[in-house]
């Protein structure tokens, strides 16, 4: 039995008729629709190892191998693509001031993943009644929102960087997802940022550094792997970040839950455990820790074509990218404006998906818990609130993610004692 159907032909498919799960299109429109994957996945994916010294090709190696596993580990129901978790940069980076090094840090990586498919071997051992009772739709869709939308200042950063290019990326975008039809309506994030880079390209806009870097590098090379390193002062550091990246999973999986149309809440204990098994493989080779990425979110909510095989293509064009020094450099060539321009429209989608979890669950604002709750969590993310405690510094998605999924449940709790509904 195939993995997918084959839909419509696998050629076209009328306009706002959606491609789900387990179907696909042909296998060069499917490649299509993974290199749009990759393009919305590749600038965060390098920031991370840029921002804490990992090496960006194993990262990409690891990114590619996890999100195989993941789609592995869900049996292909929840599309999605792992890339590298910002989550983790607060805590590697107060370790690498303390004086740690890359093998240590991944060790941390390392339990934290392990830690994590323990957490999901427990939702999935105690079922979805629990997932209803600590996370309800008012947690997961501020966790959603905040996730969007706490992304936004780095998306008006890179637009700042190159403000016309920005513009023409995004107006590309919109442009061709709107007036469009047909396949290339679906693709109108991949085209709109090859528009912008060609744009770049003629007005001098790509980095010259990057040109070189691209001449210069081999066209195949293996990526460099690192072996762990245990060390509880370290590990101690990063496993706080735990909450976090559960908490975002699940706001992830509810979101596309949302975007599908599918209800995942069975899938949540594999996405915890498939997301935890890839942060693990990567702690123990070399890579940074891995989560599901809001962006691809965000292009499955533009082209409601929602297929893994999409998300395969991708997983393994990102093996290739870390193979080859120079594919890996051609990504680097783009130009900051061309990456603003496209996460200024896949952010806000998915900060609007927290927004739809709330209104398809219709989850009631006028209760004092739920407002006042929400309202807290999102100004602390969106704000950036930030707070150093024993060297470690915890911004805005930390303390946004907190708020929402320890305090909603403890007031919720005590509204109800006190008879006062929630």
């Amino acid at each position: 039995m195939a993995l997918w159907a084959v839909r419509g032909g696998g050629r076209s498919v009328r306009d706002g008729v959606a491609v789900a799960a387990d179907e696909r299109l042909s296998w060069p429109v499917t490649i299509g629709f993974g290199l749009q994957h990759v393009f919305a996945m590749f600038g965060a994916t390098v920031l991370v190892p840029l921002q804490t010294g990992f090496p960006v090709t194993t990262t990409f190696l690891f990114s590619g191998l996890g999100t195989l596993l993941f789609l592995l580990v869900t049996r292909n129901r929840v599309p999605s693509y792992l890339g590298s978790s910002f989550a983790f940069v607060a805590p590697l980076s107060a370790a690498q001031a303390d004086g740690a090094g890359p093998a240590v840090l991944l060790g941390g990586v390392l339990v934290a993943g392990l830690l994590l498919v323990m957490v999901g071997i427990a939702v999935k051992a105690l079922g979805a009644r629990l997932l209803d009772s600590l996370m309800p739709p008012v947690v997961t869709g501020a966790v959603v929102i905040l996730i969007g939308f706490t992304l936004a200042p780095m998306a008006a950063e890179d637009v700042g960087a190159q403000p016309a290019v920005a513009l023409i990326t995004l107006l590309s975008i919109i442009g061709i997802a709107i007036l469009g039809r047909g396949l290339p309506a679906r693709l109108s994030v991949l085209l709109g940022v090859l528009v912008g880079w060609a744009v770049a390209l003629v007005v001098d806009g790509v980095d010259r550094e990057a040109v070189v870097r691209l001449v210069e590098a081999p066209w195949i090379g293996l990526p460099e792997l690192t072996s762990p390193m245990v060390s509880p002062s370290t590990t101690l550091l990063v496993l706080p970040v735990i909450l976090v990246v559960v908490a975002e999973t699940v706001g992830h999986v509810k979101a596309v839950a949302a975007v599908t149309g599918r209800d995942l809440d069975g899938s949540v204990g594999d996405a915890l455990i498939g997301n935890g098994l890839a942060t693990a493989m990567a702690g123990a080779g070399g890579g940074s820790a891995t989560t599901t990425y809001a962006e691809n979110i965000g292009v499955m909510a533009v082209t409601k074509v929602y297929s893994t095989a999409a998300y395969v293509i991708a997983a393994l064009i990102a093996v290739l990218l870390s193979l080859s020094p120079k594919f890996g450099a051609l990504i680097l060539t783009m130009p900051l404006g061309v990456l603003g321009g496209a996460t200024m429209v896949l952010f806000g989608l998915i900060g609007l998906v927290g927004v739809r979890i709330w209104v398809d669950n219709r989850v009631d604002l006028g209760d004092p818990v739920n407002l006042l709750v929400a309202a807290a969590a999102l100004m602390a993310g969106i704000g950036d609130l930030t707070f150093v405690i024993g060297g470690v510094e915890l911004g805005g998605v930390v303390w946004g993610s907190l708020l929402v999924v320890v305090l909603y449940p403890l007031l919720s709790r005590l509204s109800r004692r006190l008879g006062r509904g929630g």
